[in-house]
């Protein structure tokens, strides 16, 4: 009784953050197509994970982590990625040339995907050895990154001048592979960190719905 009422202060916690940044987003965006670009994929997160969350509870972990990530989108759907005030400042505490907050959006475009790959295919069972269950983990989460550019160029041919906002290039030649450089980068960031405390949880976790 008292670990399912722990549970579920700790979702209402969860959907309050998330519908509380979203709703502060959503305020006078400086683009709202921009916005429903870049906040779309936290709402259909949220709705795939209502839909599965009996039938496949996630971890602790990596409800944490889908949350960050949602939260990284829906700031970038406020200002826009080339824009987020607080970067601006770092950008010139540091001489940067361009707003690099899209960078962040793209290390944890692999960071995260990465650990939903990896409870998925361990709870699944669908990979047993880890040397390659990783390396499956790295090229979905690459092939992902790879996938949303190409996303982010038909957007481009289809909206035009006003896609400029969601592409974020900023003018950087190479936008596109450092983006993907990065993705690669929290891809391979999140397995060295996090492992350990995932499989501790995978296996309350498995013990819990037993």
């Amino acid at each position: 009784m008292e670990q399912a009422k722990s549970m579920m202060k700790k979702t209402f916690l969860w959907l309050g953050i998330f519908f509380g940044v979203l709703f502060w987003s959503g305020i006078e965006p400086k683009d709202r197509l921009t916005w429903f670009m870049e906040a779309g994929p936290a709402i259909i997160g949220l709705i795939v994970m209502g839909i599965t969350r009996k039938s496949f509870p996630l971890t602790p972990l990596l409800s944490f982590w889908i949350l960050l990530h949602c939260i990284v989108l829906m700031v970038g759907g406020k200002y826009t990625y080339a824009e987020v005030p607080l970067f601006d400042w770092i950008g010139e505490t540091f001489g940067w040339e361009r707003n690099n907050y899209d960078k962040v959006g793209h290390f944890m475009q692999g960071f995260v995907p990465a650990l939903i790959a990896r409870e998925i295919l361990i709870r699944k069972q669908v990979v047993t050895s880890r040397g390659w269950r990783n390396f499956l983990i790295v090229s979905v989460c690459l092939a992902f990154s790879a996938f949303y550019e190409l996303i982010e160029w038909w957007a481009a041919i289809m909206i035009g001048e006003a896609a400029d906002d969601f592409l974020g290039t900023q003018g950087y030649v190479w936008d596109t592979q450092s983006d993907m450089a990065l993705a690669l980068a929290g891809a391979i960031a999140c397995l060295i960190a996090l492992t350990n405390s995932h499989d501790k949880q995978l296996a309350e976790l498995n013990k819990s719905i037993s």
